[in-house]
């Protein structure tokens, strides 16, 4: 890239060109990421010793993973630069994604090797949302709360029982599970509500998605979610 103050006066001989191409900041290598920030060259290494956990879809590590590499690798590794690159690994967006979706720890052989903690996989989550949320114009609260509250369903638990396994604040907790419980009410309300201007109306789905300004492709989904509520409420 050319300097800017070079375009507007003399051009200078090419080793001073080259000296001042040398102080710019910022430049990008080749293992720099677009943000600028270089990508640890242990995990390129690691991707091609265990693609199964680095490669081109990330898994959690098993708890002890730095160990794990050591002992497997002997004399590979630095053991500052390897703990380093397993940091930075770990706080990238895509390890998050993993973690977000819960999935499980994962060996150096790829192996499934325990389930991933709640306070983990509720923690990774919301960082992951938090981090989304900074690159988007759109409110992606409500998203959240969805997700929060499915995982809290899913654990089984009491709310006091979540909060303390999850490492959250109860007061927090409870204020989110109920704005998702009033989402998820305002939602059922909504397709409720185009169900029965749908029956009402004596068109097909085709022109009910003009009328309304839907996808055409998403009204049998959302109409068939809509007798889903209806059933729940019901009883059967």
């Amino acid at each position: 890239m050319t300097d800017a103050s070079t375009t507007s006066s003399a051009p200078a001989d090419a080793s001073s060109q080259q000296r001042k191409r040398r102080r710019q900041p910022g430049r990008k290598g080749p293992q720099q990421r677009p943000q600028g920030r270089p990508v640890h060259p242990l995990l390129e290494q690691l991707a091609e010793l265990h693609p199964a956990l680095f490669g081109a879809r990330f898994r959690p590590l098993k708890l002890g993973t730095y160990q794990d590499l050591m002992e497997r690798h002997p004399g590979v590794f630095e053991p500052a630069a390897l703990k380093e690159a397993l940091g930075q690994h770990a706080r990238s967006s895509r390890y998050l994604e993993c973690l977000a979706r819960g999935d499980q720890r994962h060996d150096l052989d790829g192996q499934a090797v325990a389930p991933l903690a709640l306070d983990h996989h509720h923690h990774a989550l919301v960082e992951l949302f938090k981090r989304r949320q900074a690159r988007s114009k759109e409110d992606l609260q409500p998203a959240l709360r969805a997700r929060v509250r499915e995982l809290f369903v899913q654990s089984g638990l009491d709310r006091a029982g979540y909060s303390a396994a999850a490492k959250v604040n109860p007061d927090a907790l409870a204020a989110l599970l109920d704005e998702a419980d009033h989402d998820q009410a305002a939602e059922i309300a909504r397709r409720e509500a185009l169900l029965r201007a749908f029956e009402l109306g004596g068109v097909d789905e085709a022109q009910f998605a003009d009328q309304y300004g839907l996808a055409p492709e998403a009204v049998a989904p959302l109409l068939a979610q809509a007798r889903d509520d209806r059933r729940v409420r019901a009883g059967r």
